[in-house]
C-alpha cells in the first residue's frame, strides 16, 4: 500500500490524525477542481449547440443544393447512385432529404428530430466513401468527413435546439429522452 494510501486510510479510520501537507494539499487541489468543474455551462452551452447546428445544416445545405444540383447535376447524382449499386431515384431523395434537414438545422426545427433522422444518410455517405480511402481529398473524396458529419448529428442530438432557434419555446424539445423525439 503506497504512502499516500496509508494516510488517506489511517485518517479515514482516526478522524482526529493529522494528514500531512501532501495529503492536505492534494485534497484541497481537488476539491477546487471538483467545485469548479461543470460538464456543460449552462450560460455558453445552448451557443455552442447552435454553433453546432448552424454548421451542420450550412455543410448539408451546401452538399445537396451547390454540389448534388450545380456541379453534378441531379442525374448525374442519380447516375452515381446507381453506379454503386444503389437505386437511381435515392438520389433524389437524399438531395431533398439533405436540402430541407439543413433548412431545419439552420432555423434550428426540431434539432434532435431532424439530426436524428439524417444520421442514416450520413452513415450511407461514409458507406458511399469508404472505398475512396480516408482522406476526403482523395480521388472520389474520403470516408472520414462523412463519418465526422456523423459524429457532429450524433452531439446534436444529444444537446438539442441550442440558442436562437425556432422550436426553442417548446419544452418537449428540451426533455432529454428518446420519448421526447
Amino acid at each position: 500500500m503506497s504512502k499516500f494510501k496509508q494516510y488517506m486510510v489511517s485518517y479515514q479510520i482516526h478522524p482526529g490524525h493529522r494528514r500531512p501537507p501532501e495529503v492536505l494539499k492534494w485534497e484541497t487541489h481537488m476539491f477546487r477542481f471538483a467545485s469548479n468543474t461543470r460538464v456543460l455551462d449552462p450560460t455558453t452551452a445552448p451557443y455552442a449547440a447552435f454553433i453546432l447546428r448552424l454548421s451542420l445544416g450550412v455543410v448539408l445545405l451546401a452538399h445537396s443544393l451547390y454540389l448534388k444540383l450545380f456541379v453534378f447535376t441531379l442525374p448525374g447524382t442519380a447516375q452515381y447512385f446507381e453506379s454503386i449499386g444503389l437505386p437511381a431515384a435515392l438520389a433524389y431523395l437524399v438531395f431533398f432529404a439533405e436540402a430541407i434537414g439543413g433548412l431545419a438545422l439552420i432555423t434550428g426545427y426540431r434539432t434532435r428530430l431532424v439530426s436524428l433522422s439524417l444520421i442514416p444518410i450520413l452513415l450511407g455517405a461514409t458507406w458511399a466513401h469508404s472505398g475512396n480511402g480516408w482522406v476526403f481529398s482523395s480521388q472520389g473524396g474520403g470516408w472520414e468527413f462523412p463519418l465526422f458529419l456523423v459524429a457532429m448529428a450524433v452531439v446534436q442530438v444529444l444537446l438539442g435546439d441550442g440558442a436562437l432557434s425556432l422550436s426553442a419555446d417548446r419544452p418537449e424539445d428540451h426533455e432529454v429522452g428518446a420519448a421526447q423525439l
